[in-house]
């Protein structure tokens, strides 16, 4: 089998994962982009953003000098607007709204400058906010990723006192560990949760898994609130034959692999596919080619025109030299001696429009194959329903019902993000963990305070800043 690792240079490495959206070099260079903003009034581009940071406002901060109030516009909506500024989509949402767009001209570079004063209020570590007296009341946040890091610090800013349980070692969710290398840095991702935690009243109890470690109703009699973030993560399978293959991996696991050991420690195959285009599809390929892969080729159901990627992601593959196979769908693999070596695809035509409004992919009866040594599955994540299930809350195939604002049908806890709507954008995680926030405030004043106790278990370690 072709798969190997450690095949490329450390200089080779460091250019082929080297910041793909680099900002701005000089401050000259800031200015002149901040100067052609044209403040619009009831701006596109706020109004497209899922936090509604106040765009126009802080790119005329920044445009007169004032930082720190940039980056307090930007954090007060989105606490995580650095790393936004990095991984969103911003093509389809802030940038793709811009009216320069309609002037067939270039939109401002809404991302670059969003960067330019969060960057600066981290590495100086600006302390733009101010907690309130602890007011002895205590929230309990499942999961450390975006959703979870921006109710707990909505929370903590109103004097609540957070504990924050995280299954993972690190904080960050899928910014630390199911983003390309290239997008944002673990290191990057380990200062942003550091500048989170520096508000204060907030613990992370790392090693601590809902379901084993810890139980919901255990939770709910400890703390006045509990707020659910876990998001999603159990692989979609392909249900097709020759899935169990030695080189048929999740791309999910292949690129938290990536971030947790190494460049050099992943192996990757010569020939591989993806299936899916996705904008994590787009990760794995890119990433496996840029670790040494010879052919990577996307294998996807469907046409360009109804993939859910965005044009500037297909755009980043393509550059890399990633090959697509559309109206494709895989059928089965097959092997030598357990491990994969051809991948069987069915052709596929587009029929009527299907429950997502896309015209649906149905089979032509021809088939075609590709001959493979690594198979990376991105056709999306599974809900974790058991677990769902098993803590009894009222979900739709395991995606957690909840009301305005994540209220769940067991009374005192919420859940936001992922694990609420299946799967979106970083920035629709942090939104949602913000107006969770809210309603729990709202729900805590309205309820006595709970006996103050300690944590689940005081001998593991924590993370408090």
């Amino acid at each position: 089998m072709a798969i190997t690792n450690h095949r490329l240079t450390p200089e080779a490495y460091e250019e082929n994962f080297r910041d793909i959206h680099p900002p701005f070099e000089t401050r000259d260079a800031v200015l002149v982009e901040a100067n052609r903003c044209l403040f619009c009034y009831d701006a596109p581009c706020t109004k497209s953003c899922p936090t509604g940071i106040d765009v126009p406002k802080f790119i005329k901060q920044i445009a007169t000098d004032d930082l720190r109030g940039s980056a307090h516009t930007i954090f007060i909506a989105n606490i995580m607007g650095g790393g936004c500024s990095r991984v969103c989509p911003v093509e389809k949402l802030c940038e793709g709204a811009c009216v320069y767009n309609l002037m067939e001209e270039t939109p401002i570079a809404i991302a670059r400058l969003q960067r330019y004063p969060t960057d600066q209020a981290m590495q100086r570590k600006w302390p733009l906010f101010t907690r309130k007296p602890s007011s002895g009341r205590r929230v309990a946040v499942i999961g450390a990723g975006p959703a979870g890091l921006s109710c707990a610090h909505v929370l903590s800013r109103e004097g609540i006192d957070v504990t924050i349980y995280e299954k993972e070692a690190k904080g960050g969710g899928l910014m630390t560990y199911g983003v390309a290398a290239y997008k944002v840095t673990p290191e990057y991702c380990a200062e942003e949760l550091n500048y989170i935690l520096s508000l204060g009243g907030i613990t992370i109890q790392y090693g601590n898994e809902l379901g084993k470690d810890l139980q919901l109703e255990q939770l709910r009699l400890q703390y006045d609130a509990v707020f659910l973030a876990f998001g999603v993560g159990l692989a979609r399978r392909l249900d097709i034959p020759g899935e169990e293959l030695e080189g048929v991996v999740d791309a999910l696991r292949f690129i938290y692999s990536i971030r947790t050991d190494g460049f050099p420690s992943v192996p990757v195959g010569d020939k591989v596919a993806v299936i899916g285009m996705g904008m994590t599809a787009i990760d794995a390929a890119t990433q496996a080619r840029r670790l040494g892969a010879a052919e990577v080729t996307l294998v996807y159901r469907r046409t360009e025109a109804e993939m859910p990627c965005t044009e500037k992601e297909l755009e980043i593959a393509r550059l890399d030299g990633c090959r697509m196979h559309w109206l494709a769908a895989p059928e089965a693999l097959t092997g030598a001696d357990g491990r994969v070596t051809q991948l069987r695809c069915r052709k596929m035509e587009l029929g009527p429009p299907d429950a997502s409004g896309r015209r649906a992919p149905r089979p032509t009866g021809e088939t075609f194959t590709l001959d493979v040594d690594m198979v990376i599955k991105a056709t999306g994540q599974m809900p974790f329903e058991e677990l769902v299930q098993d803590a009894g809350l009222r979900h739709r195939n395991g995606k957690i019902d909840s009301a305005t604002h994540g209220l769940t049908s067991l009374p005192g806890i919420f859940a936001g993000g992922d694990c609420v709507n299946g799967g979106k954008e970083v920035v629709d995680a942090v939104q949602a963990g913000k107006l969770s926030a809210v309603a729990i405030l709202e729900y805590i004043q309205s309820q006595p305070p709970r006996p103050a106790v300690g944590p689940i278990d005081p001998s593991i370690p924590d993370h408090t800043v």
